[in-house]
């Protein structure tokens, strides 16, 4: 089979393949290249443009900006974790007073654009009369609904992918679904989806971006900001670096911790107490 499903490259085909891979990298090396050429040519890169962030109470704005970012960032992920989780939970229920309601909610406020989440609550809801939506709310209220509809998914198919021998197991010992929901099925649904988990923080992480609609002070908001100053040459393309630059870097420091966490877990002798303990009940 592993010979029908794939034949290993012969001497011609690596050939081939080594000849594609030069090709496109000069490919991107000259495309990378002319862009920057033209950066260069267009002044983007003279010192007048980058003066502007040279400034202390600049470095000190763009800091605070990146705090914002943070703080928008730390609030949405753990609501919709906590979201998503009810959700699921919801969703799987056995009353369908309580299933149907919650699967309405995550299919009714996945589907709607985030954009347009955050701005029904900045600009929708003070003329009906709801005061008090600063553009933190908006923002973190929007990520929340959207992406714990998302995760409320995630969860969802992660419970459902386990072997029913493990909630089996639980309820042979006499314990109530809550119970095994809680303490069987939820932490190994989560070690199994933890990749995708990150990769919806990191999402949340980067879609706190759209809250400069909502004159959030986020690192967008500043970045055009800062690109707009006439006097400095309106350095939009060094504002869109640094931005650029801060949003890569954070989302490479959430992606490393998410790895240390998931190898920390896999390494975990607690964890493999756990699995063991879970195999002995099941084949019990």
């Amino acid at each position: 089979m592993t010979s029908v499903l794939f034949d290993s490259p012969g001497p011609k085909a690596r050939t081939r393949y080594r000849i594609l891979g030069v090709v496109t990298a000069l490919v991107i090396i000259a495309i990378v290249g002319f862009i920057v050429l033209r950066f260069a040519e267009s002044g983007q890169f003279d010192a007048k443009k980058w003066r502007l962030f040279t400034f202390p109470l600049v470095q000190q704005t763009i800091v605070q900006s990146v705090g914002a970012t943070l703080s928008a960032f730390a609030t949405a992920a753990i609501l919709s974790l906590a979201l998503g989780i009810l959700l699921a939970f919801g969703r799987l229920s056995d009353r369908r007073w309580i299933s149907l309601p919650c699967y309405g909610f995550t299919e009714f406020f996945r589907a709607i654009p985030l954009l347009i989440l955050m701005m029904i609550f900045y600009y929708g809801l003070p003329p009906l009369g709801v005061q008090g939506i600063t553009p933190f709310t908006a923002v973190v209220a929007g990520l929340v609904l959207y992406n714990g509809s998302v995760l409320a998914e995630v969860f969802r198919a992660g419970i459902e992918s386990l072997p029913r021998g493990q909630s089996e197991a639980g309820y042979a010992i006499g314990l109530r679904k809550s119970a095994v929901m809680t303490n069987i099925l939820l932490p190994q649904a989560i070690r199994s989806m933890l990749p995708v988990i990150i990769s919806q923080l990191v999402v949340i992480l980067k879609d706190t971006a759209l809250g400069f609609i909502v004159t959030y002070n986020e690192i967008l908001f500043q970045a055009k900001y800062f690109g707009s100053q006439a006097q400095y040459g309106s350095p939009i393309i060094p504002s869109a670096i640094i931005a650029g630059v801060l949003y890569v870097g954070m989302c490479l420091i959430l992606a490393g911790i998410a790895k240390w966490l998931e190898s920390r877990m896999r390494r975990s002798p607690k964890v493999a107490k756990v699995a063991k303990s879970d195999i002995v009940a099941v084949e019990g």
